[in-house]
């Protein structure tokens, strides 16, 4: 297993969920991985599970300035990046009347506009081919209760899949997006979601459960190696028929 042999990789969110799992996928295929976290104990514990090879990087999703700082710390790393996995993101689910703009702005920030400068920081470092997978949602597509600014914060980060891919491919970097359905992380308890909360939307899955860590990352590992050469600005729904059937 060595698809991603000689490849630098950088993973926001990296300490828990799809991140840690694509993690450790990405170091059974080869890679050099620096991950990206918000909270010291949770990225040393990561760093500690995933071996002392791991980069970690503190590091706030939404702050622009932070973004910059990641780039810097990758750049001491490894002098370069082959792989950028934007994973990073919050979860938060209201009606519409209970948005106020300070939660709004949080959302916007962490979910789109920190990845949009990572980006740009690390432009400069990419190298050519380079690969970037962006961490999107099903909630980009469907019209669930309470998901409006989430989902409109994925939409706009999937809309990055492809233009981005447009600008950058004249530099070698292709840039292509997942789109999980609900998937069995710690998310869904953070967000206060209970056993039966979870019942009811495993019923709305035609596959019957909700989907595996490890079936994103493996979708994720195939865009950032050279399997993926030939996919660019496109979407992997991994959502076990949620949003087509």
């Amino acid at each position: 297993m060595d698809r991603l042999e000689g490849k630098r990789a950088l993973i926001t969110g990296g300490t828990s969920g799809i991140g840690l799992e694509t993690a450790r996928q990405f170091l059974a295929e080869g890679a050099s991985v620096a991950i990206t976290g918000s909270k010291a104990e949770t990225l040393e514990a990561a760093r500690a599970g995933l071996g002392r090879d791991v980069v970690a990087i503190r590091a706030d999703a939404g702050d622009v300035a932070g973004q910059r700082a990641v780039a810097d710390a990758v750049r001491e790393a490894f002098g370069g990046l082959d792989v950028l996995f934007v994973n990073a993101g919050v979860a938060e689910f209201r009606p519409l009347e209970a948005w106020d703009e300070a939660g709004f702005d949080r959302s916007l920030a962490v979910n789109l506009k920190g990845p949009f400068f990572l980006v740009q920081a690390l432009l400069p470092l990419l190298a050519n081919p380079a690969s970037i997978v962006l961490n999107t949602s099903i909630n980009a597509h469907i019209g669930m209760p309470a998901s409006s600014v989430y989902a409109a914060t994925k939409a706009g980060l999937l809309s990055l899949a492809r233009t981005l891919s447009g600008e950058l491919l004249g530099r070698g970097v292709r840039v292509n997006a997942v789109s999980p359905g609900p998937i069995a992380t710690p998310l869904h308890g953070k967000i206060g979601m209970t056993e039966a909360d979870i019942a009811g939307l495993v019923g709305q899955i035609p596959l019957g459960r909700r989907g595996d860590p490890r079936e994103v990352a493996a979708a994720v590992v195939f865009l950032a190696s050279d399997e993926g050469a030939f996919t660019v600005g496109s979407e992997l729904v991994i959502d076990g028929g949620m949003s087509n059937l």
